[in-house]
């Protein structure tokens, strides 16, 4: 039986892959994976292992070498880089005296740690015991009674079995209880699709500075800190734009590569906000060497999430790093496409509300319409809303009013005041009209 410390700081890491020998970003990226959850990394076995061993996952050499490298450094922790089966964990521990872990099990572990809210707390519980309960075996191996004889008889199968049913009762209990924060959050999400709020959501590879944005842009006071998963829980602000227009700027979860399938489906609520977003701000770190392969891996999330298709805007972030200067290119339509700023001087960020505001900035119509004398009323609310460009008295008593409204707004005002679209014309054919129709 092996005696599991409460807790493993020194730490020993297996950078092993079936692909080949793990590059330097993706090293580096996994030891400071291992440092935020708490670790202090004392030693590092590399290892190429293109079939796997399906007893420890490296060969028998290679994990004698491991055996001296947590002698020689006291390690009370291993961890894989390498998705371990509960096998190879197991068979792992009892080889190394010590407690086993893979890269999932590291980045539920940090979530754990990150989780502030009764939500977040929810999802991260979730996926642990979704996790878990492949492992079960590992906790219970002293009361295994498999072979017999006096002193080894006893209820060790009972035990697992109720532990695997104590388990899925509070697995159902879990999803049971995110259904209704799910159901707050849709309720939420369609008030503000019916009060016409667009939603901005913030997304990129963890520790790009989405949370640092998040303040600059928000005034909110969300915990920052230059580690990966600084902060889990979701956070929707308001963000006010040029003209007295506003929207909600939503911060997500931070991605990485190879986010464990668990978090992805606790977090799918929390993720939700991306999919339904009118549009992206998708953060890079521009002062990261691999961020073209950070690039690539949020969109694959994205992909999985089914946001691929939400309209984006690249935030290049960090630029005080690079001596850069503040920046913005546009796409075809002359629209905001990416821009260059620093979220911690505030460089740029002018630049980038106005790609925001110019990116959901609706389209406004330029039409005509005939009211009765009977509709004073009405015509008081146009003014009210400032639609009204040019007024006509008529010989009847009535008006034919030239209006600039925001499409929607003018089909919600008719609805509205029970107007018939009938009395909408297009404007005259003239110069000045057709350059502001449809702008």
């Amino acid at each position: 039986m092996i005696e599991r410390p409460k807790s493993g700081e020194r730490a020993v890491l297996i950078q092993a892959s079936p692909d080949g020998l793990p590059d330097e970003s993706e090293r580096e990226e996994f030891a400071e994976l291992a440092r935020s959850a708490g670790a202090i990394v004392v030693a590092e076995l590399i290892a190429s292992r293109k079939r796997p061993s399906p007893r420890y996952y490296i060969g028998k050499g290679k994990l004698a070498d491991l055996k001296t490298l947590v002698m020689q450094n006291e390690a009370e922790l291993v961890i894989s880089c390498a998705t371990l089966s509960p096998s190879q964990e197991r068979n792992l521990e009892r080889e190394l005296q010590c407690r086993v872990i893979d890269r999932a099990g590291l980045i539920l572990d940090i979530f754990a740690q990150r989780a502030r809210s009764f939500e977040g707390k929810l999802q991260v519980e979730l996926a642990q015991l979704r996790h878990l309960s492949t492992r079960l075996v590992r906790g219970w191996t002293h009361l295994e009674r498999q072979k017999g004889g006096i002193g080894l008889r006893g209820p060790g199968e009972t035990q697992l079995e109720t532990d695997r049913r104590l388990i899925g009762h509070r697995i159902r209990q879990l999803k049971e209880r995110l259904s209704h924060v799910d159901a707050r959050r849709t309720m939420n999400r369609r008030n503000r699709v019916k009060a016409e709020i667009p939603t901005v959501a913030l997304v990129g590879y963890t520790n790009a500075g989405k949370s640092t944005l998040f303040n600059a842009l928000t005034g909110a006071n969300v915990f920052v800190q230059d580690q990966l998963f600084a902060t889990l829980d979701p956070t929707v602000r308001r963000l006010d734009l040029p003209e007295g227009e506003h929207v909600v700027l939503a911060d997500t979860v931070g991605f990485v590569r190879d986010l464990p399938h668990e978090l992805i489906a606790a977090f799918k609520s929390t993720l939700q906000e991306a999919r339904e977003a009118d549009l992206i701000l998708h953060l890079i770190d521009a002062s990261d060497p691999h961020r073209w392969q950070r690039v690539r891996q949020v969109n694959s999330v994205l992909k999985q999430l089914d946001a691929d298709q939400v309209p984006q805007i690249r935030v290049y972030n960090k630029i005080d790093k690079l001596e850069v200067r503040p920046r913005m290119t546009n796409n075809h339509r002359g629209e905001g496409r990416a821009v260059w700023l620093s979220a911690v001087t505030g460089e740029g960020l002018p630049m980038l509300i106005d790609a925001i505001a110019n990116r959901l900035r609706q389209k406004t119509t330029h039409r005509i319409i005939h009211l009765q004398p009977a509709q004073g009323r009405q015509r008081a609310k146009l003014f009210e809303l400032g639609a009204v460009v040019n007024e006509e008295l008529l010989e009847n008593g009535g008006w034919l009013l030239e209006l600039r409204m925001i499409e929607k707004d003018l089909r919600r005002f008719l609805k509205r005041e029970n107007l018939a679209a009938d009395q909408l014309k297009p404007p005259p054919k003239t110069a000045a009209s057709a350059s502001a129709t449809n702008e």
